[in-house]
C-alpha cells in the first residue's frame, strides 16, 4: 500500500538500493582474508623458504604453496583479523618443525605416541609428528581427522602422504589451538604447541629459533612482531 505513494524515481532508486544491499550480502567471507594472505605467501615467499632447505629432503617436492593455499580455502577466519602477524606466527612455526620444508615426517618413529587414553589405537599405527605443524599424537590424528575428512585412527600415515591434507591438519590444529591467543602475543603460540618441551626455560634453542623466524617474516611483512615473544 505504502508504494503508491512513491515516485517513479524513488521506486526506481530503491530498487538499485536493494540489488546493491544484496550484492554485499553475497560477498563471501573469505574472499579478502583469502586475498590478503595470498598476497602475502606468494610463490617467492614461499619457495624462498623451500629452497633454503638441502636438496635430497623430502619435503621439497611435498610442501607447495598451492596445497598450502588449497588447504586454506577450508579455514576463511584463518588471517582475518590480523594477517600479517598470524601468517607469520603460522610460517615461524611450520618452518621450525619441518626445518624450511625439509622434512615431513618426525625422524625419531620408534615412539607410537599413542598418548591419550581416551582415545583408541590400531595395531601397529603411529601417531608420530607428520606434515608442516608435525600432528602428534592418537588424539590428535583422530580429531584432525574427523574435522578434515580422513581416518586418522588407522590411517595417520595420511597426513605425510596427501599434501592438501597435510596443510589442512596444520591449519586445524593452529584453528583449534592457536588461533585464539594470537592476541596475547607469539610466546603463547609457543606455549600451545610445545610448551612443556620449550617454555619456562627448559629448550630456549628451540624457543629463539622460533622467535627468530617469527620476527624475520614480520619485518618481511611490514608489521611490528609485539613485545612478548619467548615463553
Amino acid at each position: 500500500m505504502f508504494s503508491q505513494n512513491i515516485s517513479p524515481k524513488m521506486a526506481l532508486l530503491n530498487v538499485f538500493l536493494g540489488l546493491f544491499l544484496l550484492a554485499l550480502t553475497n560477498i563471501p567471507g573469505n574472499v579478502v582474508c583469502q586475498n590478503s594472505v595470498t598476497d602475502l605467501v606468494t610463490p617467492e615467499f614461499f619457495d624462498g623458504i623451500k629452497n633454503q632447505a638441502p636438496a635430497t629432503c623430502e619435503g621439497k617436492g611435498f610442501y607447495t604453496r598451492d596445497a598450502f593455499i588449497t588447504a586454506l580455502n577450508s579455514y576463511p577466519e584463518f588471517g582475518r583479523t590480523d594477517t600479517k602477524r598470524e601468517v607469520a606466527a603460522f610460517f615461524a612455526h611450520v618452518t621450525h618443525e619441518t626445518t624450511d620444508f625439509c622434512y615431513i615426517e618426525e625422524k625419531n618413529k620408534a615412539d607410537p605416541h599413542c598418548t591419550s587414553p581416551q582415545y583408541p589405537c590400531a595395531n601397529g599405527k603411529f601417531y608420530y609428528g607428520r606434515g608442516p605443524i608435525q600432528l602428534t599424537g592418537n588424539g590428535n590424528y583422530i580429531e584432525a581427522g574427523r574435522a578434515i575428512g580422513f581416518d586418522g585412527l588407522n590411517s595417520p600415515e595420511t597426513v605425510a602422504r596427501d599434501r592438501v591434507i597435510s596443510f589442512k591438519t596444520a591449519l586445524w590444529f593452529w584453528m583449534t589451538y592457536v588461533h585464539s591467543v594470537l592476541n596475547q602475543g607469539f610466546s603463547e603460540t609457543i606455549r600451545k604447541i610445545n610448551g612443556p618441551a620449550e617454555c619456562g626455560g627448559r629448550n630456549r634453542d628451540q624457543v629463539l629459533d622460533r622467535v627468530r623466524r617469527y620476527t624475520d617474516y614480520c619485518k618481511r611483512f611490514g608489521v611490528d612482531p609485539g613485545s612478548r615473544l619467548e615463553c
